[in-house]
Formats: structure tokens, sequence, C-alpha cells
């Protein structure tokens, strides 16, 4: 049998650069491309945009002076698209006032409107910790000595209702030692000096730790075979690439088997590797072709 023939510009700007088994990776512009994405169909936006950085990166990036308006259309967007009980991850750097050693407060300012304006919920605030993050910006740091290094991302988790779907019982950490111990050998139950009253129920055994809104995460690949596909296949990789324990973490979280996951700004399209691999669907969205070409080396074997 034929196939229809695609006459729609629409159809023809839609279609994926790339399928995977749960997902598609899509080449263009998310604000246009997000517009063919019924509402209330995505279960988790989790994503890492452009930072509003001082200095120009070449995968484009907007000063914080201009930041909020430039993003404030995806996110009406998003919001759109969000499920009901869907969660927006957004992971944000934090940047210097230019020519000054004193901090923007975009990222601040940017939740506020996201809340205020466009009528998101704060579910919770996040942060990534990267020990690993090179001590910048040198100015301040390195040749002054009059700031230490910059190594925590603001992470805002939103919600499009008060109650998204969350778990944390699907990332709990292994218990430290002593908790191992306290398992093993009991615990009196009192009221601690603080005021605490710890009961018998905190010798429940629950296969874990709650963990922390702190996320320590290095993100230090630099020999991975996404970059070594790339640079035998002479394509740019993205050099800001997303850890692949952020996205699991949130993925793991905020969703089930078979939800569907978006990243807007997908660069090397970590979040839909994750997502195939943790067995959720996944969209991708990404307007630069060299990152679009070079994430799919994420899915070869």
């Amino acid at each position: 049998m034929q196939e229809k023939p695609i006459t729609s510009p629409k159809e023809i700007i839609f279609n994926p650069s790339y399928t995977q088994q749960n997902g598609a990776a899509y080449l263009g512009d998310s604000l246009k491309l997000i517009e063919f994405i019924d509402d209330n169909s995505i279960n988790l936006i989790i994503t890492s945009p452009p930072f509003a950085l001082t200095r120009k990166k070449e995968y484009g990036n907007e000063t914080a002076e201009k930041y909020i308006e430039w993003f404030l259309p995806f996110a009406y967007q998003f919001k759109r698209v969000l499920a009901d009980n869907g969660s927006f991850v957004l992971d944000l750097g934090g940047a210097y006032l230019p020519g000054n050693p004193v901090r923007s407060i975009y990222q601040y300012e940017l939740l506020v409107r996201l809340c205020k304006e466009v009528g998101f919920f704060l579910a919770q605030e996040f942060y990534h910790y990267n020990p690993a993050r090179l001590p910048t910006p040198a100015e301040w740091v390195t040749i002054r000595r009059i700031r230490v290094k910059d190594s925590v991302n603001t992470v805002w988790w939103l919600s499009k209702t008060p109650n998204p779907k969350a778990d944390n019982r699907k990332v709990l950490k292994p218990y430290s030692q002593s908790m191992k111990q306290l398992l093993k050998n009991g615990y009196k139950a009192k009221i601690r000096p603080s005021g605490h009253d710890i009961s018998d129920k905190f010798q429940k055994d629950n296969q874990g730790a709650i963990p922390p809104n702190l996320l320590e995460i290095a993100n230090t690949e630099s020999n991975s075979a996404y970059l070594r596909r790339c640079k035998a296949a002479e394509i740019r990789p993205h050099p800001a690439r997303f850890p692949q324990g952020f996205a699991e973490f949130f993925i793991k979280f905020l969703t089930d088997e078979g939800d569907m996951v978006l990243d807007p700004f997908a660069g090397s399209n970590t979040s839909g590797f994750v997502a195939q691999t943790l067995q959720r669907r996944w969209i991708s969205f990404e307007i630069n072709e060299d990152y679009v070409m070079g994430s799919r080396y994420r899915f070869t074997q």
C-alpha cells in the first residue's frame, strides 16, 4: 500500500531527525516545534537552556537583561503542553554582572515571573552541585582572589498544579554506615535536644535514605562513547553536556514507565537517552544541526 504523501508544511517541519524505540529528536526552534504538541500531553519537561552568561557561548545565550523576556514565551507553551500532574524541571547556572564581582539575580527574577505571571507553582527548589567545575570566573576567583568558585546551579522544580506526580521512594540513597548500625542495633525512642520526637518508627528499614534537595553530581564526561563517536565522525559535540545522573534523578522521581518526557533545549540529548534507558517515551528539540547529528551517537551500540 502506497504511503500518503506529506503535503502540509507543518507535517514537513515536524519530521524527526531520528527516532528510537521510545522517542524522537527534532531539529529546529523549539518555540515553533512545540506548537505541534497537544495540550496536557507531557508528563515531564526537563531541560537546561543556555544560561544568561556575560560572555557569549557557541551554543547561543542571552544576557541577563534580556533573558526573562526571551524565556517567557517558551514557558507559556510549556505550561500548555504539561499534564495537570506533570512537572517542569529547569536547571539554571548563575552569572556575574559585566565587569563587576557581584551576581545577577536573573534566576530569581525568572522564578517570580514563572509563578506570578505564567502560573506555575514552585514544588521545590533544588541545587545542583558539580564538584568538578573549574574555578571561574577567573578574574574574580583565580586572579584577584576575591570570590570562590561557582559550583552550584539553581534548579526550579515547577508544576502546573499544587500536586504533581512524585515518589521519592524511586530515588532513595544507600543508608550511611551509622544508619545501618542503628537499624541493626536498635534505637531508644526519645526527644532529641533539638526538640524532635524520634519514635520507634525511626527504626523501620525503608530500603534507603530520602535524598536531600542538594544534588551532588560531577560532570566529568571526557572520554565517553558519545565523545569518541563524535570525534570519529568529525562532528562537534555539545560543549556543555547534561550529566546523566541529573536527568536520571528527576525522570525516576517524577515519572512512571511509559510517561512522556520533553527536553526543549536538548543539546546532546542526555534527557532523551536516559528516558529511553528508563522506558519512558521522549521528545527532544535542538536548534543546532551539529548537536542533533552528534546526539545520535548516544544511542549507537
